[in-house]
């Protein structure tokens, strides 16, 4: 990433939609976003509920939308979408070449989740992948606390990004529009809090 972060930085956040115990797949929708301000653009692709293919969907995805060239950063809410598919943002980070930032309100109780993937039967590949992700980082956005993982940024330049795009919530722009779109298209109608 270069030295300083632009006010139009092209975000794509990524977030998937509602889902219940019986659907197979879950829609995920990408919102490419100037900054906190401008939405340029959206993208949606299919996950399976609880399965393995959230980081190749996503790699997939951002390879072959029109806005590649424009883009310097991929958003996550969280490390997990459609239940426990786990994106693995190291890989993400390799093959896409941009960097990541998955993005959680709350700071997860990793023993709590690590124990639910084992009852629930999950790989060891997806435990791996969770601890790839590195330190959760907790930072202070608009007096709230918001807690991050990256790979191929800097902890100082994921807050200057941060900072810049949490204008309306300590959520970022990019995500919480995604959400908004995702629960929207799936549920008839979106809820006011991403």
């Amino acid at each position: 990433m270069k030295k300083s972060i632009k006010k139009e930085i092209r975000i794509l956040g990524i977030d998937d939609s509602p889902f219940s115990r019986n659907d197979r797949e879950v829609l995920a929708v990408g919102i490419v976003y100037r900054g906190g301000n401008y939405l340029d653009g959206l993208l949606s692709f299919h996950i399976k509920r609880d399965g393995k293919d959230a980081t190749e969907k996503i790699i997939r995805a951002v390879k072959k939308t029109r806005h590649k060239e424009q883009l310097q950063l991929i958003m996550l809410d969280g490390l997990t979408l459609g239940g426990f598919n786990v994106a693995d943002i190291q890989e993400i980070r390799r093959k896409t070449k941009f960097p990541v930032i998955a993005v959680m309100r709350k700071k997860p109780d990793m023993k709590k989740f690590f124990l639910a993937l084992k009852k629930a039967g999950r790989s060891r590949e997806k435990l791996k992948m969770i601890e790839r992700a590195g330190k959760i980082h907790e930072l202070k956005i608009n007096k709230k606390n918001l807690y991050i993982q990256t790979a191929g940024i800097s902890l100082k330049k994921a807050e200057s990004i941060l900072k810049l795009t949490c204008l309306h919530s300590n959520i970022p722009e990019p995500l919480r529009v995604a959400h908004l779109i995702a629960s929207g298209i799936v549920n008839g109608e979106s809820k006011g809090r991403a």
